[in-house]
């Protein structure tokens, strides 16, 4: 393995380690600060059929996914994470809960949507198409996709300066931890997603808040 690569898979890691610790508190902030466009967003999007959801997390998306979805399969890294979203669910037979790294993951079936919230800016650049490939392998024929993120780094968490996307962040507890944020400009993910031959809109909200929809162009 190239030592950037090695590098890149020990951020990896360490940002892994830090959603592994951070679930409670993040389950919070999450929805204290979601803008009402973005729920909107979702209700009207009505993620039917098959959905698979990337990135869970503590579950803040999947209640809301199975409102219109047949079946959810949430994929995460985090094993603390899942066991807050299995909590989140209850006991609804409709959600099959997987504990992988959606960086070395691959699906044993297709879905009719792929959903995936606050998880495309811990994507770096350097796995951006690997990224959407295996989206596109995630997806039936015709199949959607639908995300929701926002681009807002805090001013001390750019360790690495504003042209990185390595960050710092720091836990209730004080402790620090290495994460991926990218920063994207909606206008700029539509024209990156264009080249990789997706036809997906990307819409802005409140607080650096965004969200794009479509499909394989």
């Amino acid at each position: 393995m190239a030592v950037a690569d090695e590098e890149l898979r020990q951020l990896l890691d360490e940002q892994i380690a830090y959603y592994r610790a951070r679930g409670p508190e993040y389950l919070n902030e999450v929805l204290d600060v979601l803008p009402s466009e973005i729920k909107s967003a979702v209700d009207e999007f009505a993620p039917g059929g098959d959905v698979l959801e990337l990135a869970c997390g503590p579950g803040t998306w999947t209640p809301q996914l199975l409102r219109n979805a047949a079946t959810v399969t949430a994929v995460d890294a985090s094993p603390e994470m899942l066991a807050i979203a299995r909590r989140r669910v209850g006991g609804d037979d409709r959600v099959r809960f997987v504990l992988a790294d959606l960086f070395t993951w691959q699906p044993d079936r297709q879905y009719d949507v792929v959903f995936f919230g606050f998880w495309l800016s811990h994507v770096p650049l350097e796995r951006f198409d690997e990224f959407w490939t295996l989206v596109d392998d995630c997806l039936v024929p015709g199949g959607r996709v639908l995300f929701v993120d926002d681009a807002y780094r805090a001013p001390e968490e750019l360790v690495e300066g504003a042209a990185s996307s390595t960050i710092r962040r720091r836990l209730s507890d004080g402790s620090a931890h290495r994460a991926v944020k990218v920063p994207h400009a909606p206008s700029t993910l539509k024209r990156r997603l264009e080249e990789l031959g997706w036809d997906i809109e990307v819409s802005s909200a409140q607080r650096h808040f965004f969200w794009g929809d479509g499909g394989r162009a």
